[in-house]
């Protein structure tokens, strides 16, 4: 049974926005308006209007956008956690970007969230043992959208990831809820030594341009990590750190600054006793 609208703003407020806004856009750009009703308006869940955005974005002449539309379809009806996730993320975008207008803007147009969002698919299949399918996923992201996540990174809710072009996360990086980084950010090791090798991000981190944090190393909570740094160590929770390689500089000046989105240091601050 169709949801009436009414109903669909109360149990689902981000998909009804988003489709009053495409509806909007459709009736004052005639020339995508078969775009925004094939991607948007003729579904009735985000679940199924993500399908069907990724599986034209992805699919081609080795594997067919009709085909992989069901292997989105069956991870985002067997694991409703996926789509709680996509919904925070867009929720994320929209707060956090000045550029953003809208969840429709987010959805339709931006790489980092659609990168993202193929990325979570990509885990629940990593993790059901379907390697290859994954990596496929993994191989069209990078070549599409400039962003390169293994599978089996895991990626928590509200994560925004800004322009995105050239962020590589590896495959034991955990990120975890409400961080925002930029693009040319990269969560490497250092080696080729296999096992848990990758950095641990905890919850509300700010990832400036171009940082590079290596290793299995931990970025504490509520910190930031300055555009163009290089950290090797810990980073303590609620500092920034800044550098090559990179020092803590001072504190991170409030408590979430992947929302508060504020990337300047204040060089008079007291960074205290610890050093990286």
């Amino acid at each position: 049974m169709a949801l009436t609208a009414e109903r669909m703003a109360t149990c689902d407020p981000v998909w009804a926005r988003m489709r009053e806004d495409v509806a909007e856009q459709a009736a004052r750009e005639p020339i995508l308006a078969s775009h925004l009703h094939a991607t948007i308006l003729r579904h009735e869940r985000l679940e199924e209007s993500l399908s069907y955005l990724l599986a034209q974005k992805l699919g081609g002449s080795d594997v067919s956008p009709m085909l992989l539309r069901e292997v989105f379809e069956e991870a985002l009806e067997a694991d409703p956690t996926i789509g709680e996730a996509v919904r925070a993320d867009l929720v994320a975008v929209l707060d956090r970007d000045p550029a953003c207008r809208s969840y429709a803007q987010a959805f339709l147009f931006f790489k980092g969230f659609m990168a993202l969002e193929s990325q979570r698919v990509a885990h629940w299949l990593w993790k059901r043992g379907r390697e290859p399918i994954a990596l496929y996923l993994q191989s069209r992201m990078s070549q599409l959208f400039g962003v390169d996540v293994h599978p089996n990174a895991r990626l928590g809710r509200g994560i925004m990831m800004d322009h995105a072009t050239g962020i590589v996360i590896g495959e034991t990086a955990v990120v975890e809820d409400n961080v925002s980084m930029l693009h040319g950010v990269t969560l490497g090791g250092t080696g080729k030594v296999g096992g848990d090798r990758h950095p641990k991000v905890r919850r509300d981190v700010l990832i400036g341009t171009g940082a590079k944090i290596l290793g299995n190393i931990e970025v504490g909570a509520g910190s930031r990590v300055a555009a163009g740094s290089v950290v090797l160590k810990d980073v303590p929770a609620g500092c920034t750190v800044a550098g090559v390689p990179a020092r803590v500089v001072g504190c991170a000046g409030c408590e979430h600054p992947a929302q508060a989105m504020d990337h300047r240091i204040d060089e008079s601050g007291d960074p205290g006793s610890y050093q990286i």
